[in-house]
């Protein structure tokens, strides 16, 4: 009876032996029939159960390989393998605690068990023990040194850490155990990045493609390197390869929008990110890039919905205040746009970014000091770039020039191509009267400091050189008074000996008066003649190397057409009093609008004064402003303005213009006018510092905000010159 029992286990021994063939050849469909078929004639076959569940964890099935290999334990407990791969499915089922405790019932069973003391270290790291983690490494290695797998999760958990240095030479080390271990390479990469040492990161990435060219993790950490390069199309096409592999990954989704916002590919950025979303609804820095995106568009209002979905999903999420006060910021509403910011330090109180964001808010709203002590907490840690920009800014709006200048001479040693150090510190130069140096870095403009977009022209820029005999392009770059501003040098280019061919917006050429002789203009959009050197117009004092004491200052040079002036001349008949154009306010949309502007109703003592009669020279109104404009003794012309001609015939028949810093400022000053300009403490470089009067406009006289921003000094002094005025 003995025989038959002998060859019944001889042949499920030789299933067994098959099944395990098998599975070693990685012929997973084969050896899982043999194991079934094992398990059928033996259902407490301990190496079946075992085996087969490691078979299902490898396929994708770790519910079911956990049941399997806990039958395999409880027909025998003693198995250190079984428990330890008993706790490298819990671990994939994220019962990470759990599989620590299977991993220590294997070391207990085989304290020299290196590869438990490994995969007891992952465990550890999943439960954020990193120093635990790091000892079980550590001990793997002490009976393993040439142990790959456990040099490279050393080096994951050192980078968590931040012991950068560490993590490089555990990523060595496991690479000198094998050379072609691609997850090696690939983290060694992250390192050296991390590192600042991009070029050799990339090196690891290729390398370790080229061993994997299907490494999904490769391609999306080179996809991130490119993209920190700016190279955005080389690292979408990362993204898009990595994808190719894994579909389903939320994250590099994500990384796929960053590079289409910042390719301007908008659409494609939000699929991206509804992608991710889709994927992982939870993924809350895929919310915050979608706002992300709308900030860039300029569509501020969507961009704060999705902050504040953001913060739904998570009320403690200090990026996701600090953008909301970005967006906050960008629509105006300044106080609220610091609460957020406040909010965003309550949580993180070392987060230098929402300091910096702060600042900006404070001084938004003229809190000068506290934005400089915002400022310096920014950079106290490690000084970035744009922080000292601000913190330049704000000391520049402290009348603190020195200081301001070395704070933006601190962001270019840190970043010497960065546009806003170079354009701030220009602007400050032009306010101090120090053109030479102002007037070069004005050119900043053009790269990244301001909203421009250069023209692109093939042609080169004029710089001053001879023209004689060619045909110069000068065009109109900005506002209507930095046109205004800059064609008294017209007459001067054309004393060069220049053709001149002028782009220049409609409504500002009838102004022109003789100065359009021999001058072929052409409106914006408009089909340009072929030319040979082009000058944006607020680049002829570069140009011309005009200095505070060589400014052309001949005033008139601008001139009313007579048809207008006598349209006008009968539209406002003469009187007894005293004829005064005001402009109280510019157009919301400019960014120092809320500090330049004045509300109407605060200006009402100053309209009372006897002996003066007022004409509103405004175009546009603020809804606040209409119920006082229409109590007040105004005279309102508004609905018969056309463009500025008529608005220039106006300003010709009054006997003073006061405005804030606007176009009709500019346009008073150039035909002559008397003109008084009231200025904000954070006011145009043009307006210089510490004067009453203009070298721009001879006719002007400024009235200017002390630090507090109080616009009352300035009206009450107003009022008071005002009645002198009438009074004689």
């Amino acid at each position: 009876m003995a025989q038959p029992q002998t060859k019944a286990a001889n042949d499920l021994t030789d299933l067994l032996r098959r099944a395990a063939a098998h599975h070693q050849r990685g012929e997973l469909t084969q050896a899982e029939t043999l194991y079934s078929q094992v398990l059928a004639r033996q259902a407490n076959n301990f190496d079946a159960l075992h085996l087969y569940g490691v078979l299902l964890h490898q396929r994708g099935r770790p519910v079911e390989a956990l049941a399997s290999i806990g039958k395999a334990l409880a027909a025998n407990a003693r198995a250190p393998a079984a428990h330890s791969n008993h706790g490298i499915v819990l671990a994939v089922l994220n019962r990470h605690a759990e599989a620590v405790e299977a991993y220590e019932r294997a070391i207990a069973l085989k304290p020299d068990y290196a590869e438990a003391h490994n995969n007891r270290g992952n465990a550890l790291r999943a439960l954020s023990r990193t120093e635990d983690a790091l000892a079980a490494f550590d001990r793997a290695l002490a009976l393993k040194a040439d142990y790959a797998e456990a040099h490279n999760n050393r080096g994951n958990a050192l980078m968590e850490v931040g012991r950068r240095e560490e993590a490089l030479a555990s990523y060595n080390a496991a690479l000198a155990a094998r050379p072609a271990y691609a997850d090696a390479l690939v983290n060694r990469g992250q390192c050296l990045n991390a590192l600042r040492r991009a070029d050799e990161a990339l090196a690891d990435f290729d390398r370790a493609l080229t061993l994997h060219p299907r490494h999904a993790v490769a391609l999306k950490e080179r996809g991130r390197l490119l993209f920190d390069r700016g190279e955005l199309a080389a690292a979408l096409d990362c993204y898009d390869r990595s994808l190719a592999i894994t579909p389903d990954d939320a994250e590099t989704h994500a990384r796929r929008g960053l590079a289409l916002r910042d390719l301007k590919r908008f659409d494609e950025a939000f699929a991206a990110y509804d992608r991710a979303l889709a994927l992982k609804p939870d993924f809350i820095d895929a919310v915050v890039a979608r706002g992300n995106v709308f900030y860039q568009m300029g569509r501020f209002a969507e961009g704060l919905a999705e902050y504040e979905r953001a913060l739904a999903m998570q009320p403690d999420f200090a990026y996701g205040f600090n953008n909301r006060g970005n967006a906050l910021q960008a629509l105006g509403r300044h106080s609220e746009a610091l609460a957020s910011y406040e909010r965003a330090l309550t949580i993180d109180p070392a987060y230098t970014e929402a300091y910096n964001n702060r600042g900006n808010a404070l001084v938004e709203l003229n809190r000068l000091d506290e934005a400089l002590s915002d400022y310096n907490a920014a950079i106290g840690g490690k000084p970035f770039a744009s922080a000292l920009v601000n913190r330049g800014s704000a000391l520049r709006y402290l009348d603190r020039a020195d200081e301001a200048l070395a704070s933006f001479d601190q962001a270019i040693a840190l970043e010497p191509n960065m546009p806003e150090a170079h354009w701030n510190k220009a602007l400050l130069c032009l306010t101090l009267g120090d053109y030479e140096r102002g007037l070069e870095g004005y050119e900043w403009r053009w790269r990244g400091a301001t909203e421009l977009t250069p023209r692109g022209f093939s042609q080169p820029q004029w710089r001053g050189e001879d023209v004689a005999g060619k045909t110069i392009l000068l065009h109109a770059e900005q506002g209507f008074g930095d046109s205004i501003q800059m064609l008294r040098y017209l007459p001067l280019v054309k004393a060069k000996g220049a053709r001149i061919v002028l782009e220049l917006p409609d409504a500002l050429v009838p102004l022109l008066g003789a100065m359009a002789d021999n001058v072929t203009v052409f409106n914006r959009g408009t089909p340009l003649p072929p030319f040979d050197v082009h000058c944006p117009l607020m680049s002829l004092p570069l140009a011309f190397g005009t200095r505070v004491e060589t400014v052309p200052a001949e005033v008139p040079y601008l001139h009313v057409p007579a048809e207008r002036r006598e349209r006008w001349r009968a539209r406002l008949p003469t009187g007894d009093t005293r004829r005064v154009g005001l402009v109280w306010s510019g157009k919301p949309s400019h960014k120092n609008d809320h500090n330049r502007s004045i509300a109407l109703g605060r200006l009402a003592a100053l309209i009372a004064t006897p002996g003066l009669s007022f004409v509103s020279l405004q175009r546009e109104y603020r809804d606040a402003d209409l119920p006082v404009l229409a109590k007040l003794p105004i005279a309102r012309i508004d609905d018969s303005i056309a463009d500025f001609a008529d608005t220039a015939a106006v300003v010709e028949q009054c006997d003073l213009v006061i405005a804030v810093d606007t176009a009709v400022a500019h346009l008073a000053g150039s035909l002559g006018k008397p003109l008084w300009v009231l200025l904000s403490h954070i006011q145009d470089w043009r307006w210089l510092r510490d004067r009453a009067d203009s070298p721009w406009y001879p006719s002007a006289r400024l009235f200017r905000q002390s630090r507090d921003g109080n616009w009352d000094s300035v009206i009450a002094t107003l009022t008071r010159e005002l009645a002198a005025l009438a009074a004689g």
